[in-house]
């Protein structure tokens, strides 16, 4: 089983992606791939594309058609566009709804996987270290900090060590993004024309 440090580490790490990729993004994700499986919901996206592109021709078409020379094929496309639209918009009403609900139930399985497993592994083993620090190794008032509020004195308690992973990865993300802007910055660097030559000329 993975260790108590670890899974409060990898929790955090879960939590910052989530949070750096946008819950929003990750729900329309979770969507797209939902509607590949072969559920009543795919069915319902793909006869919603069907009366979508059904409707574009039907358009196409009415204005492809003079309603005054052809009067009758024209008010026949008409109708046949008035009711796909309905036909659309019914579909897409409901798929709307569908996904309403499935947004709702993803974000609750989000915040239970990363935050409420979090504020779970706090309450839990609130009295449980997650390591033992070397007798003598810190100042008392440090190892009691350490230790707050409930882990045994002289260790880490889990409270702390969720802070400490939680700064650290958001101290590392940002120094590997400033490291990456600065590389991509200096790559994009324009060479002063002439630069060369004068070079050439001064060797």
């Amino acid at each position: 089983m993975l260790p108590l440090v670890g899974i409060v580490l990898f929790v955090h790490i879960a939590i910052y992606v989530v949070n750096t990729v946008g819950a929003a993004t990750f729900d329309n994700l979770l969507w797209l791939l939902y509607l590949r499986l072969p559920t009543p919901t795919s069915r319902k996206f793909r006869e919603q594309n069907r009366l979508k592109r059904e409707v574009v021709q039907l358009k196409r078409d009415m204005n492809n058609t003079s309603s005054q020379d052809e009067f009758a094929r024209w008010a026949k496309l008409r109708r046949r566009h008035d009711k796909t639209m309905e036909e659309y918009e019914a579909m897409n009403k409901e798929l709307a709804s569908q996904k309403s609900s499935f947004d709702w139930g993803v974000k609750a399985v989000r915040w239970i996987g990363t935050s409420g497993l979090k504020f779970f592994l706090q309450f839990w083993y609130s009295k449980t270290p997650v390591f033992m620090l070397p007798e003598g190794w810190v100042p008392y008032y440090v190892a009691w900090i350490l230790s707050f509020p409930r882990a045994p004195f002289g260790s880490v308690s889990i409270q702390v060590w969720s802070n400490v992973c939680a700064t650290a990865i958001t101290t590392l993300a940002e120094i590997v993004t400033a490291l990456l802007l600065q590389t991509d910055k200096g790559a994009a660097e324009p060479v002063p024309a002439g630069a060369g030559a004068e070079e050439k000329k001064g060797q």
